[in-house]
């Protein structure tokens, strides 16, 4: 077997999306679990919220009563821009929409550095429950994370001795990254032994490979991708042409545990897999065709392909699974997908602020509509969890699934069937 060859993005600790641009004149989509991305060079001109148009009467007078008490009563030293901010933040949250957000100037600061590639942090991918808000962890990178003891599936409950239930995922990674060389406690609940665990490690830049593959037994073609970001389109058109040349027969795209990225990166690997053709399309709430992006006929896939996918598969990486299933050149392995089907649109404000809308849905090619509902796989396989952490990955009964399943398309003989023969596997 290969070693592994890994293509290297720095990315985030799977805060919502990458941004591309910064300023008001420029505006993304997102489309990963928390938010898909589509970049667009409309103008655009956020008009600052007025109290005398938004807030109404009884409101206001309440929240100066509130301010009243506050100044006689507060024990503690009060930050005025907080409080704004706060005002701010519930407006967006009465939308009861966990995907619609408010953020400050440093928040957005943050979330722009994330597109830049670079940030200090500790090695994390995390994903958060649309309706608990529970927040996960999907993997563990090398850095600081790996080193102190965290593991995926581990659910964040604490930050610096701070309960953060319910809080959303931008805010939560935003307290746990800062800057380099200082330091940060993590507590976390492991239900594989139902007990809460504190790691305090030091942040630090971290590098996260968003693609990684290799050559399995038998030809066939590994690549893992964890997140669609500015770079992994061209990482994965070269990792599929490196396999090709190294004499691959057939392609396992793994997409368990990643939350989404670029709309426009998962575009462009889904224009290199399919024939020409729908890709995905949105829809605004009036049923309006907002956006249609199409494939071409100058590449297509042609190999025996499987697509790896579990609950943490959102967004950009069910268009992928969601188009290469319509049209059916590869075969879905694993568990339903998380099923956000819905767009967001970053809207940055004059004051360096910014707010994130949810302004769409999107569709697969045949017009499936995924949002809260997933993407069912042709092969339904549940991991064995104990095997594969006791085994550190070796055993991979997904993985063995995906790979017996082109096998068969390559007319070989699987696994369990070299074993009923008494022939040698590896």
């Amino acid at each position: 077997m290969k070693k592994w060859k890994s293509k290297t993005a720095v990315v985030v600790m799977f805060v919502t999306l990458m941004l591309g641009t910064a300023g008001c004149g420029s505006v993304k989509m997102t489309t990963d679990k928390n938010s898909q991305t589509e970049e667009t060079t409309e103008s655009s001109s956020v008009k600052m919220l007025s109290s005398s148009d938004v807030i109404g009467k009884s409101t206001n007078d309440k929240l100066e009563t509130i301010e009243n008490l506050i100044n006689k009563n507060f024990y503690f030293e009060d930050d005025e821009q907080a409080k704004q901010d706060g005002i701010i933040k519930g407006y967006l949250e009465g939308l009861d929409d966990p995907y619609s957000v408010y953020y400050t100037q440093e928040e957005y600061a943050s979330f722009m550095e994330d597109t830049d590639g670079e940030y200090v942090g500790v090695g994390v991918q995390v994903s958060q429950d649309a309706d608990t808000k529970t927040i996960t962890v999907v993997k563990v990178f090398d850095g600081p994370a790996k080193e102190a003891g965290i593991e995926a599936d581990d659910i964040i409950t604490e930050v610096n001795g701070e309960d953060i239930s319910g809080q959303d995922i931008d805010t939560v990674v935003d307290k746990i990254r800062g800057v380099a060389e200082t330091e940060v406690t993590i507590t976390v609940y492991r239900s594989a032994d139902g007990e809460d665990h504190e790691f305090t490690m030091q942040r630090r830049k971290v590098e996260n490979p968003t693609v990684e593959y290799k050559m399995l037994a038998d030809n066939i073609g590994y690549i893992e991708i964890s997140s669609f970001y500015e770079v992994t389109a061209q990482q994965y058109i070269a990792a599929v042409e490196d396999l090709n040349a190294q004499g691959m027969e057939g392609l396992i795209v793994d997409l368990r545990g990643n939350g989404g990225g670029l709309l426009d990166v998962a575009v462009d690997m889904l224009d290199y897999m399919l024939p020409a053709g729908k890709i995905v399309y949105t829809e605004d709430k009036d049923g309006n065709v907002t956006s249609e992006y199409n494939s071409t006929d100058e590449e297509q896939f042609t190999k025996p392909l499987a697509i790896l996918v579990n609950g943490y598969s959102a967004s950009a990486s069910e268009i992928f699974a969601g188009a290469i299933k319509d049209y059916g050149i590869g075969t879905l392995v694993g568990t339903n997908t998380f099923g956000k089907g819905i767009v967001q649109r970053i809207f940055p404000l004059d004051d360096g602020s910014a707010i994130k809308l949810t302004i769409a849905k999107y569709f697969t090619p045949n017009g499936n509509d995924i949002h809260k509902v997933g993407i069912k796989p042709d092969i339904e396989v549940e991991l064995d969890v104990d095997a594969y952490k006791e085994s550190e990955g070796e055993k991979d009964n997904q993985l063995q699934a995906a790979v017996d399943n082109i096998l068969e398309k390559l007319g070989k003989k699987t696994a369990a069937e070299k074993t009923e023969s008494g022939e040698a596997g590896e």
